[in-house]
């Protein structure tokens, strides 16, 4: 077993108990109350930004209700890898009809991470099982976007919504984990990494550490971290596409979903927010495209085509904007 100086700091500092949530005290009030009568509790939906504390309040929430033998009570599953109906009737109906019953448990808990990856005809199916198995079994859905979800699946949750991490909150608890780690640190350090992180505190977390490997979190050292987060490549990826070097664009693309293991909707995420930064006159027409390919990874379209698709028509509009003209300028 690994020493636990070994863990990943994200892990090694995830909160056990839902009071120990970073700025959601309206939602952890709520389920507090809710988890009085955990039979009682209805299915729950949490939606909200990435690195707010959905996927950890629901591991929570097992702990409380199901205690050391949570994990044998438990399935979990990220549906954006699993998100075709066949798992769904697979090992979820599997699980919620069959697992431990009559063992000591009040209830099994199932919890599909980012849950609005799954395509409509998984969600449908989901739908009955929820129905069917309610008696003894509970489903915590984890999504980005509610939107996501459709409105019948939607209709037997309780909905939490997850407010993104200000940043007084977040350099609270980076500095917590510098002291408890022994780390030295600056404040203006700690605010470039919510900057880069955006509010997301499992991204905090992961830049804080990888700050520290080099001696000590200071702005330099963020820097230099933040030059090889994936986020950082996305932008690469976006100035290659609008230059028109298709081939190298398509590399990056490959380097960021196999090497950093970024999602395909996270890379249309963070090529919204660089081109956005950029000095192009037909931002309507960007917009309009990142839509459309978003749209086409929600209902289910071959990542990696639309993808490909969305450099091949990045690399029209830059050159419909005159992009490579004023970089070139630029250089000059």
């Amino acid at each position: 077993m690994a020493r636990i100086e070994t863990l990943m700091w994200v892990e090694k500092y995830r909160p056990v108990e839902l009071k120990d949530l970073v700025n959601q005290e309206a939602i952890v009030e709520r389920l507090l109350s809710m988890l009085n009568s955990p039979r009682e509790m209805p299915h729950l939906l949490f939606s909200g930004p990435p690195g707010t504390g959905k996927t950890t309040a629901a591991l929570c929430i097992v702990r409380k209700i199901l205690g050391e033998s949570w994990r044998d009570y438990t399935l979990e599953l990220n549906a954006s890898d699993e998100r075709g109906i066949n798992i769904v009737r697979d090992r979820v109906k599997t699980f919620s009809r069959y697992v431990g019953i009559g063992g000591e448990a009040p209830l099994r808990i199932i919890i599909l991470d980012e849950a609005d990856e799954m395509t409509n005809d998984a969600q449908t199916a989901l739908r009955r099982i929820m129905e069917e198995s309610s008696r003894i079994c509970r489903f915590i859905l984890v999504c980005n976007y509610s939107s996501g979800i459709i409105e019948p699946i939607q209709s037997r949750c309780a909905i939490f919504r997850f407010l993104r991490l200000n940043e007084e909150d977040v350099v609270d608890y980076l500095r917590h984990i510098c002291k408890e780690e022994e780390v030295d640190f600056g404040d203006k350090a700690l605010s470039l990494i919510y900057e880069i992180s955006g509010g997301d505190l499992r991204l905090a977390i992961n830049t804080l550490q990888s700050s520290a490997s080099f001696g000590k979190v200071n702005f330099e050292n963020v820097k230099k971290t933040a030059g090889i987060s994936g986020k950082s490549e996305v932008g690469k990826l976006v100035d290659l596409a609008l230059r028109g070097e298709f081939k190298q664009a398509r590399e990056k693309l490959l380097e960021l979903m196999r090497v950093y293991g970024m999602s395909e909707r996270d890379v249309i995420k963070y090529a919204n927010e660089a081109i956005f930064k950029l000095d192009l006159q037909n931002l309507d027409e960007v917009a309009e495209s990142l839509a459309k390919y978003d749209y086409r990874l929600i209902v289910g379209a071959q990542p990696d085509i639309q993808l490909t698709a969305m450099i091949a028509e990045l690399g029209k509009i830059g050159k419909e904007s005159g992009f490579i003209t004023k970089k070139k300028e630029t250089k000059r």
